[in-house]
């Protein structure tokens, strides 16, 4: 017996017949709004953590290159309002997530996405992930395939492949991200204070932009350096072009991140039943500076697509 069932319990015998009614009442089951927290074992054992807000039909939400679960929180608390069951967690190494000291691969971040959709035990679900997450997405279909999912929405994803190569000329240089990764290892604050404004438009308050800083502040620069190489290093041309899963891209003209023509661009002509959305004056930090709209994108794309 707990300790709250034992001050119900020894509170029962005084308050017993004055109570009698409003206790059968409260036994009356009402929809729960109260958020759900747990923590799902992934297949190595690191413990994600993961919550539910609102009823309905599942979406389950992929967050950012060293971001939270937290930062889906102007996208749940609209969703859950409309009748949507809002899933977020932390990628390994995030938030309130185990920090491994490996697993920072794209297989295992979408064998862990996997875990988190079997453990919720979620079916007809709604994927939307931004910049990393689309990876993790793409990955976990090829890998898991749909039966589960019955679309998917990505936000400024850094899809399909970042680095120039032979057959990728427009590509970023390697060298490129290696010099970004050497500044990070001598002050990943100051690189986060000097990233921060692009990442959202001139309206955005100055609390709202450190509150976004200091997410990825808290996240270690050992697992920033491993999912930087994971991202940057990915190419998923080929596995893209077999996902048949109703897809939208929602991207802005002003990505400084993740640049339109490289990223969203590209992955909307390779997913064969793609919609593309472009933003105009949109930054990477769109699911903030843009809230509003791209709620009711994503709740106008699941109203309009086939369940599973």
């Amino acid at each position: 017996m707990n300790r709250r069932t034992m001050l119900m319990s020894t509170a029962g015998t005084a308050f017993a017949t004055a109570a009698g009614a409003s206790a059968a009442a409260s036994a009356v089951p009402r929809p729960s709004t109260k958020p759900l927290a747990d923590f799902v074992a992934t297949n190595d054992g690191t413990q994600l953590y993961s919550k539910a807000w609102g009823a309905g039909a599942p979406v389950v939400f992929v967050h950012s290159w060293a971001m939270a679960g937290d930062m889906w929180q102007y996208q749940t608390v609209e969703l859950a309002e409309h009748g949507f069951r809002c899933i977020a967690y932390d990628r390994r190494g995030h938030g309130r997530s185990e920090q491994p000291s490996s697993g920072y691969d794209i297989d295992t971040l979408a064998d862990d996405l996997a875990r988190v959709i079997e453990a919720h035990d979620l079916t007809n679900v709604t994927l939307v992930g931004h910049s990393m997450a689309g990876g993790e997405i793409v990955r976990y279909l090829t890998r898991h395939g749909r039966e589960r999912v019955a679309r998917i929405v990505l936000l400024a994803p850094t899809t399909p492949c970042l680095q120039q190569s032979a057959d990728n000329p427009d590509g970023i240089p390697p060298q490129a991200f290696d010099a970004v990764r050497a500044i990070w290892r001598q002050d990943f604050p100051k690189w986060v204070a000097d990233n921060t404004r692009p990442f959202f438009v001139p309206e955005t308050s100055e609390p709202m932009m450190r509150w976004g800083a200091d997410m990825l502040l808290r996240t270690s620069l050992p697992v920033a350096i491993e999912c930087n190489r994971t991202l940057t290093c990915a190419d998923f041309r080929a596995e893209m072009t077999k996902i048949t899963t109703p897809a939208l891209i929602v991207h802005g003209d002003a990505d400084a991140s993740a640049p339109l023509p490289l990223t969203g661009a590209k992955s909307a002509k390779l997913l064969p039943n793609c919609e593309l959305k472009v933003y105009a004056g949109a930054p990477h930090g769109l699911f903030i500076t843009h809230a509003q709209r791209l709620n009711a994108d994503i709740m106008r794309f699941i109203a309009s697509t086939p369940t599973a």
